[in-house]
């Protein structure tokens, strides 16, 4: 059974979860693994301290649903220390993973063009969880890597943040949102950020996670109905620049029905039949595998 705590676990699938829900060549594109404190340490500013989650755990969890590739994206609690993350790509199997990367303005040419050759292929700000890069500092690092055609995945408050998104977007910046947007109220989707990004979405200037929609839920549930209209409408605004992720292992949140099979089971809640192989096969290729 899923284990749930405010510093994340390694959760597996439910007992029984055997059949594929996902569609060939599916993509999950938000998840992090944790190493052991002794070989892998954390920084002394992170939000959170997690226990130890393994790739194999990750693969456990979600390969009996049917999910073939994946997106590890390096967690704030490593701060500017990609030795888990090069490790992980390294080992993965041909064309099953890539990888976003923390770059900081005084990050190494030389430690940006490993990772490139590992497979990272996004720089990440995360404006919410200490640990990452600062706002004022994302342009400039947007300038650095789009040449590597790389994206910038925001973690923001959507409504808090929007500018950024829009400024980015408009510098020709490939720009990824995390977690829906991360809105302040999930139900309001007609606040200022929402429509917003629902405009840079139709413009094909935003793609959007659907993922850990425990975090944008006031009852912290994977599986809130009250997330629904909000999927929708993002869908309906584009359908072309959304992709999925489990946000595995789920960390920093006391969240409940995370487990892997109840949280697959969301796709056919959130994506008409008609486009989820794009939501979930085609568009993270697009967005992840292009080179």
């Amino acid at each position: 059974m899923p284990i749930t705590n405010r510093h994340g676990a390694a959760h597996q699938a439910l007992p029984g979860a055997t059949e594929r829900v996902f569609p060939q060549g599916a993509c999950d594109t938000h998840l992090h693994v944790f190493g052991s404190p002794g070989e892998f340490p954390f920084i002394a500013e992170r939000a959170y301290t997690p226990p130890s989650a393994t790739i194999e755990q990750y693969w456990s969890a979600y390969r009996p649903l049917g999910m073939d590739r994946c997106v590890l994206v390096q967690p704030s609690v490593y701060g500017r220390d990609h030795s888990l993350l090069k490790r992980t790509l390294g080992d993965a199997a041909a064309g099953s993973m890539r990888g976003v990367a923390v770059i900081f303005e005084d990050t190494p040419d030389t430690e940006v063009e490993e990772l490139h050759r590992l497979g990272v292929r996004g720089a990440r700000c995360n404006a919410l969880f200490s640990g990452g890069v600062s706002i004022a500092s994302v342009q400039s690092i947007a300038d650095r890597v789009k040449g590597l055609g790389w994206h910038i995945q925001l973690l923001v408050d959507i409504d808090e943040d929007i500018r950024l998104v829009q400024g980015l977007a408009e510098s020709g910046m490939t720009v990824v949102v995390d977690h829906f947007g991360h809105p302040s109220d999930c139900s309001d989707i007609d606040s200022r950020g929402i429509r917003s990004l629902r405009s840079l979405m139709r413009e094909g200037c935003a793609w959007v996670k659907f993922s850990g929609a425990y975090r944008i839920s006031a009852a912290a549930s994977g599986v809130d109905p009250a997330v629904l209209p909000l999927a929708h409408s993002l869908v309906q605004a584009n359908p072309h620049r959304i992709v999925w992720g489990s946000d595995w292992p789920h960390p920093g949140i006391d969240a409940t029905s995370i487990a892997s099979a109840e949280l697959a089971g969301l796709i056919t809640h959130w994506f008409p039949e008609e486009i989820r192989r794009k939501a979930l096969v085609d568009n993270p290729t697009r967005l992840y595998w292009e080179d």
